[in-house]
């Protein structure tokens, strides 16, 4: 439940833009809407950038950026001149579409892609030559009619395989809007299956390799090009990730092998180079995408258990990648940082190469770096952070370089921060403050406590925080505090795990005792301290406002009230089984203990509600009933849902919308 069929649709519809009580007019920020605006005009300058991924040799990175009407580019450069870039494409003329997933062929000579030229919103498999930019073949090598990504060559580069949704209704992922559920709903469970394909650039044509009843969320080639590994489990696709087992399979043939079924959850399926192992993470994951645990290896032999090559280690394993060595390069969250580390598979010897209090990203949402197959091995990544907007850079871990500098002219003001650290009941704890604009240390600022998504997640050092774009609120006088209290990342498995069957209790108390850590330690104003989060952070913000009134205002944004309704209304409901152990109605008191429902009447916080009309992950049913019950007990609060918006929003004018609403909520209540 991070963030990226409500049983009420014809309730939740009479109030989509409708506030439940008058909207507070008196504020003490003027111009607040004008510097709001600002920010979000400003973001719309950043070039976000997608995906870089070097090529094998490590003398070339290719990459793909927003570019004209914000439609996704690739382009291409030499790491010894990355001034000469130059553009992939499949379009031409005044043709325009999304252009992305650029992959280099193994032998170095050719890029594959995807691409929107021949149909918009369809994407179809492209090749291009890597040093002039043609396409060797005149138009697509697919021929698709769905949802196509996870592009990939096979080792010996002569064909290319995807993960596949045929006649596709909306995007693969529980973050999405979700269809509107009408007619015989059993009938639904088994649309929209994500698949293997292979596609034969030569003919075109394509082919399923896995089997139709199951939903493959990741995948990775043999080294010989026969066989795959993957995770995957029967659909729906969003519930079942968390119930996902690997496989391995040959392409001739549907024999599918379960080589493990895992504890937790499991991301990042990779064949050992010599083909003999396959690795990936394990452990307590919220969300598909949000990868954090240990890495295992598991040989295909089947006679041996999975080996945990990272066991007991007080960080969080998020990425890796196999050397031709046989060993493995991996990133972790490290605190509220990020790491690179080495790690020997034969005798488990660890250690950093690398460190920064920044975000990485390379491509997909399961990964982390792009790394070459020579002995020094070349890498690419996005790098952004508090004070950096993102950019493409690349070369040896120890001497990276700057390739892009598609960002240094877009104005927007980067915020001053601090790396706070505590302890609460015996736990380390990390967290991120930023500072008010033009901070004053002889004066005392309001703080925002946003508590993020998950529980199994991190706030990491980022030009733009997600969500409520909170960085927007240091603009505005403000303290942001990020908590990464227990059940985050960063801390290691024990850490993570540490909140089951324990919502809003230790949890909370971390965040509680890091408001007064941060409270001794900077000029906050005590008196005005508010709560928010989206997601699992909402719900937090939900149950806070239950168990203390040391918050004078909270906003929830996409959050669950009652854990026991929420288990049938929702499209993830076995994520709950891997903080609960069990369906609510064969043990319903741990959901009951961790809903806020419980203890509704022990709400006296101003609370400002929030969410999607169809949000999968947290059905507004769940918002509509905390908003309902504050309304009944006479607690101020307003509900706004969002029309055709899911657990992430889509429309630029909405994400405007929220952080001016959270934002007027805060100032009117924290200043009363």
């Amino acid at each position: 439940m991070q963030r990226t069929c409500c049983m009420l649709v014809a309730t939740l519809l009479l109030f989509h833009g409708v506030s439940a009580q008058s909207p507070a007019t008196t504020f003490s920020a003027p111009g607040h809407r004008e510097v709001i605006r600002d920010f979000f005009n400003r973001q719309a300058q950043v070039k976000y950038i997608y995906e870089a991924q070097v090529n094998a040799a490590g003398t070339d990175v290719v990459w793909t950026v927003d570019g004209e009407d914000y439609m996704q580019e690739i382009y291409v450069s030499p790491l010894t001149k990355p001034a000469q870039k130059r553009r992939i494409t499949a379009l031409a003329g005044e043709r325009k579409g999304n252009e992305t997933a650029p992959q280099w062929s193994p032998d170095n000579k050719q890029i594959a892609f995807l691409s929107e030229a021949a149909t918009p919103g369809q994407l179809q498999v492209y090749i291009a030559d890597a040093k002039t930019g043609k396409l060797v073949f005149p138009g697509p090598v697919s021929r698709f009619d769905g949802y196509v990504s996870h592009l990939k060559w096979s080792p010996d580069g002569k064909r290319l395989g995807v993960l596949y949704v045929e006649k596709a209704s909306r995007e693969p992922s529980p973050m999405a809007a979700k269809d509107r559920a009408t007619g015989l709903i059993d009938s639904l469970v088994n649309n929209n299956i994500q698949r293997i394909a292979v596609v034969d650039p030569g003919t075109g044509n394509w082919f399923p390799v896995s089997p139709p009843g199951l939903y493959v969320y990741e995948y990775d080639w043999a080294p010989d090009g026969k066989s795959f590994a993957y995770t995957a489990a029967n659909p729906p696709g969003d519930n079942n990730w968390y119930i996902a087992r690997l496989y391995a399979q040959p392409i001739s043939s549907f024999d599918t092998v379960v080589l493990h079924q895992p504890e937790r959850q499991i991301a990042l399926p990779r064949w050992s180079p010599d083909g003999k192992q396959i690795a990936f993470i394990g452990g307590l994951m919220s969300d598909q995408g949000g990868t954090g645990g240990e890495i295992f290896i598991i040989p295909l032999s089947g006679k041996e258990k999975a080996r945990n090559l990272t066991e007991n280690r007080s960080s969080t394993p998020a990425w890796f990648t196999w050397r031709p060595d046989g060993n493995i390069l991996f990133t972790e969250f490290t605190g509220g940082s990020v790491a690179i580390n080495t790690l020997h598979t034969g005798n488990g010897n660890i250690m950093q190469v690398w460190k920064g209090d920044e975000s990485i990203r390379s491509g997909a949402e399961e990964t982390s770096l792009s790394v070459s197959t020579g002995k020094n091995p070349v890498v690419a990544l996005i790098r952004s952070s508090w004070n950096r907007m993102p950019e493409v850079w690349a070369g040896e871990l120890h001497r990276l370089k700057q390739i892009t500098r598609l960002n240094e002219a877009t104005g927007q003001k980067m915020p001053a921060y601090a790396n706070v650290e505590w302890t609460n009941e015996g736990y380390p704890i990390q967290g991120w403050l930023l500072y008010p604009e033009n901070y004053d240390p002889s004066k005392k600022y309001p703080m925002l406590v946003a508590v993020h998504g998950g529980p199994a997640w991190i706030a990491l050092p980022t030009w733009s925080a997600s969500d409520f774009n909170t960085t927007v609120y240091t603009r505005l006088g403000y303290f942001v505090f990020f908590p990464n209290a227990r059940g985050s990342y960063g801390q290691g498995q024990k850490f993570t795990r540490a909140n089951i069957r324990d919502w809003g209790y230790g949890d909370l108390q971390d965040i509680l005792s890091g408001v007064e850590v941060v409270s001794r330690q900077y000029t906050v104003d005590t008196a005005r301290v508010g709560i928010l989060g989206w997601s699992y952070g909402g719900s937090m913000s939900m149950f806070a406002v239950t168990q203390t009134n040391r918050f004078k205002a909270a906003v929830a944004g996409a959050g669950a009230a009652d854990w026991q309704s929420y288990y049938g209304q929702n499209s993830i409901d076995k994520f709950l089984w891997s903080y609960f152990g069990v369906s609510p109605y064969f043990d319903p008191a741990p959901y009951i203990r961790s809903s806020a429902m419980t203890f509704i009447k022990n709400v006296k916080t101003p609370t400002l509600v929030l969410v999607g009309e169809l949000d999968g992950e947290a059905p507004a049913p769940q918002s509509f009933q905390f908003w309902h019950a504050l309304k009944e007990l006479g607690i101020p609060t307003q509900l706004k849902i969002y029309a055709n918006e899911g657990h992430s929003f889509e429309e630029f004018e909405n994400m405007i919308d929220v952080s001016v609403r959270t934002f007027e909520w805060f100032d009117y209540y924290l200043n009363k």
